[in-house]
């Protein structure tokens, strides 16, 4: 992320980023950052540090004065006291919020949120994740490392893994969690208790007479079983492991193949 932000500079290599080359100047005022462990100058309020981020993007005051006070109001921090509070006051998720904001400062097309969850308690991660996913909502392009892997699960639609510096699994979520998976989870009605429970060792009733868990064995079999038994299929879906488990499995897997 470094990388691609300018922060460092390649040894070697090359990259592009919104189409230009990695440390190209113009792409700057088209990007946001917010950085795992922000500093922000403590003896600021954070309607000041926002309006010295302003100024660096030299937005004029006219519209920060509009500007500043809806990123104040999309990240929770519109009421008086947080407004008028200096940043040494604030609380971790106080401080994580008024990056937020300033990362956003100049409508940037593409947001790089390094950890933003980090140090959040539950309920400040949830905010967090709902601002992410307003922002997605809204057209912009999320640049996510995490590794809370439920929340990158919940927020990405795109995943990549790096172990060491070197990347050994990416592409789209669904496609690679799915693509993994050989069994599928099952719900229906009727048939045989004692039938069910061999092709189905997990089968759970469900207060409506339904029953529901994930088939062992060959699909097609146990649906020609499931038929003789006069059963009947609700819905029958590919089951689908969690990141967590993926991301377990890939690292294993490169260990492994590097002996």
């Amino acid at each position: 992320m470094k990388l691609l932000l300018g922060i460092i500079r390649p040894t070697s290599g090359r990259g592009l980023i919104l189409g230009r080359p990695l440390g190209d100047r113009s792409v700057k005022e088209r990007i946001g950052y917010l950085n795992e462990n922000p500093y922000f100058y403590d003896y600021l309020t954070g309607w000041e540090f926002l309006q010295l981020c302003a100024g660096l993007f030299q937005i004029p005051q006219k519209v920060q004065r509009q500007r500043i006070p809806q990123l104040l109001e999309l990240v929770g921090l519109s009421q008086a006291d947080a407004r008028k509070k200096l940043l040494r006051c604030y609380s971790k998720g106080m401080l994580q919020r008024v990056g937020m904001a300033q990362a956003l400062m100049n409508d940037p097309e593409l947001v790089f949120l390094d950890e933003p969850m980090s140090g959040l308690d539950p309920v400040e991660r949830r905010q967090m994740r709902e601002m992410i996913l307003a922002l997605k909502a809204a057209g912009k392009t999320i640049f996510f490392n995490s590794h809370i892997l439920s929340e990158v699960e919940q927020i990405c639609d795109r995943v990549a893994i790096l172990t060491q510096g070197e990347l050994i699994s990416s592409g789209p979520l669904d496609e690679l969690l799915v693509g993994t998976s050989h069994a599928y989870s099952v719900k229906g009605y009727g048939g045989q208790w004692e039938v069910l429970k061999k092709w189905v060792p997990n089968l759970e009733y469900e207060s409506d007479g339904s029953w529901q868990g994930e088939v062992q064995g060959d699909a097609y079999d146990f649906l020609a079983s499931l038929r003789l038994m006069g059963g009947q299929i609700i819905t029958m879906n590919l089951s689908r492991p969690s990141l967590e488990d993926f991301f377990v499995e890939q690292i294993q897997r490169h260990n492994q193949s590097l002996g």
